[in-house]
């Protein structure tokens, strides 16, 4: 059963013991959801600590802004999952799942669709290309339109490249968890299927902890797994999805113990990370648990 916690004051006291370790500033902060409102509206209670107003980069968490706008699209009807995008043979859903065969840059297959999980900037980019063919608007607009505004990130801007190019405080990274902890944006049939391992059993690398036999991941997000070395703490669930950047940035979900947890950074992932994010995701499950 999802587990609440009964002290949100403790946990941003551990949230700031934390971040003191970190190098450089940072943000970090953990949600949950307490009640359904009237109308379906989720409320939810956030602990944070750190810089929450200062804009960092989010690298690669951006990944999750183009995987929501696609899935927001196929709820629309603007898109479909098993259309064909990409090198011959691939469609939209391998484009988000690392499955396409591009590599991390280069429009040049490496391997044929569905046979190795390889991480692939590329396969991003044209996967916002596509949304931009089908809806007629530029990706930053119908990512504002579809996803920033309603769910209130005014200060989150997309600058440069779709795979990794976004920018903004905690606040609005927290929304975004909260938002993929609980969707409001799209149907239950859709989430699943991007929350589910998409093509089981491939191999891959997770850039920074190497190869993973499997390397299992859905439609834009990284899905844990048993997956070790792991961004993620020892005491996260296997169902743990979400995604880290090369700027410091990291975003889980952990649906098992009902919570979500983001993190930003002015110090470049690294060595520091390795040891950091791990420990402080054990820490803060060990205290929601009861």
């Amino acid at each position: 059963m999802p587990t609440t916690p009964t002290a949100p004051r403790e946990v941003e006291g551990i949230l700031l013991s934390h971040l003191k370790t970190w190098p450089g500033d940072g943000a970090v902060a953990l949600t949950g959801a307490t009640a359904v409102a009237a109308g379906g509206r989720v409320e939810r209670w956030v602990a944070c600590a750190g810089s929450c107003e200062r804009p960092f980069p989010w690298a690669s968490v951006t990944k999750l802004l183009v995987s929501l706008a696609c899935l927001v699209a196929v709820e629309e009807g603007t898109l479909d999952l098993d259309e064909p995008a990409g090198p011959p043979g691939s469609t939209l859903a391998h484009l988000l799942a690392h499955a396409s065969g591009l590599p991390f840059d280069g429009s040049v297959p490496l391997v044929p669709p569905g046979r190795r999980r390889i991480y692939s900037n590329t396969g991003a980019e044209i996967a916002a290309e596509l949304l931009e063919e089908r809806s007629g608007m530029a990706f930053a607009d119908y990512l504002y339109a579809g996803a920033l505004e309603p769910l209130g990130m005014s200060a989150t801007a997309l600058r440069g490249s779709p795979a990794h190019g976004a920018q903004g405080p905690l606040g609005d990274l927290v929304r975004l968890a909260g938002e993929l902890l609980s969707p409001s944006l799209i149907g239950q049939p859709t989430w699943r299927r991007a929350t589910t391992v998409a093509w089981p059993g491939l191999a891959g690398v997770v850039p920074g902890f190497g190869r993973q036999d499997p390397c299992d991941w859905g439609l834009g997000p990284e899905i844990r797994g048993n997956k070790s070395p792991h961004w993620t703490g020892l005491t996260n669930s296997p169902s743990t999805y979400g995604h880290f950047g090369q700027s410091g940035s990291f975003l889980w979900v952990d649906p098992a113990a009902g919570v979500a947890m983001v993190g930003l950074s002015s110090t470049p992932f690294g060595p520091w990370a390795k040891g950091a994010w791990p420990s402080l995701s054990d820490a803060v499950l060990a205290a929601i648990t009861t």
